[in-house]
């Protein structure tokens, strides 16, 4: 039955490959090689299909490929003796041969023996824990816990210090002015590549202000100008540049501009916002202002003084008084 549907199937086919051969045979018109092309291959395919069919069919015809219980129940029969082997069960009908003496409230044990499989993963674990003292501890082949830690340190040590030297610790609020000619040429580049076409080559200002002068709009010093570059000034038409620059190569940009500082570019705008007076250079003149305190200081013991007078004057007054 089966294989009479197989073979009507196959007879199906190979009607409907001789009623379509026409159009994969014909020709086309000149300037069509394309579709001609196509046309060849999909006969191709047609045919080898037919064949492909052919062939099993007379493959699932043979005697080998019938159905077969006895075959089937060998098969099964043997992954059953497979099983058996590995796990060594009793049937029940053999148990009363394993069956314990003792009883308690009608029950008996039975004396099974441990499966072989559990028998081999526990001598595995055994040979394996050797394996791995010989190699761990006796050969130091391998690596121990404290080994893996002291090896992670070191790498995790390694990649901080790259991170600090490419400046990626850098913020606004440690960040520091930079005074070496590397990093100051570094940090032109950088102005020149991005920042002219708002500032100028001269950093004299075109679209944004003057960048040389002591006026500052959003504050000067390293820590302002590292803030005014990292966020930008959307409102004025200034980006953020901390998406296209590192913070290493921020510092080197913002310590540039304060390079320029005094440097009066010949067409600079007029200064725009505040003059800022960095806390860091004027650090030296706050301490004089212990002076002024010592100067009051020294107001109040004179006016002590003076009062210590004016009651030793009132003093030799009375005694006057007292001898007249």
């Amino acid at each position: 039955m089966k294989t009479m549907k197989i073979l009507n199937a196959i007879l199906f086919l190979i009607f409907i490959f001789i009623t379509n051969i026409h159009p994969y045979a014909q020709t086309t018109p000149e300037g069509h090689s394309e579709m001609e092309e196509y046309s060849k291959l999909a006969g191709a395919i047609v045919f080898l299909l037919v064949a492909f069919l052919f062939i099993l069919f007379f493959i699932l015809s043979s005697p080998k490929y019938e159905y077969s219980y006895e075959r089937r129940k060998e098969r099964y029969s043997l992954l059953a003796r497979i099983w058996k082997a590995i796990n060594r069960d009793v049937p029940i009908e053999n148990e009363k041969d394993i069956m314990l003496d003792h009883e308690y409230d009608g029950i008996r044990e039975l004396n099974n023996t441990v499966p072989p499989w559990f028998n081999a993963l526990f001598y595995g674990t055994i040979l394996i824990a050797a394996i791995y003292l010989i190699d761990y501890h006796v050969l130091g082949s391998g690596n121990v816990m404290i080994d893996e830690y002291v090896q992670e340190i070191t790498v995790a040590k390694e990649k901080r210090d790259e991170l600090i030297r490419t400046g990626a610790f850098i913020n606004e609020n440690n960040v520091t002015l930079l005074t070496d000619a590397g990093a100051i040429d570094n940090g032109k580049k950088i102005f020149s590549t991005n920042c002219t076409p708002c500032h100028g080559l001269d950093a004299g200002g075109t679209v944004g202000p003057n960048l040389t002068d002591q006026n500052w709009i959003h504050g000067g010093g390293i820590k302002n100008v590292f803030t005014t570059i990292k966020n930008g000034v959307p409102v004025k038409g200034m980006i953020s540049w901390q998406t296209m620059l590192t913070p290493k190569q921020m510092q080197e940009v913002a310590s540039y501009v304060l390079s320029l500082q005094g440097t009066k570019p010949p067409a600079g705008k007029p200064p725009e916002g505040n003059i800022w007076i960095d806390s860091v250079k004027t650090g030296g003149d706050s301490l004089k202002t212990m002076d002024s305190g010592k100067v009051k200081i020294d107001s109040v013991k004179i006016r002590t003084d003076s009062i210590k007078t004016k009651s030793d004057s009132v003093k030799m007054k009375k005694d006057s008084v007292k001898i007249k």
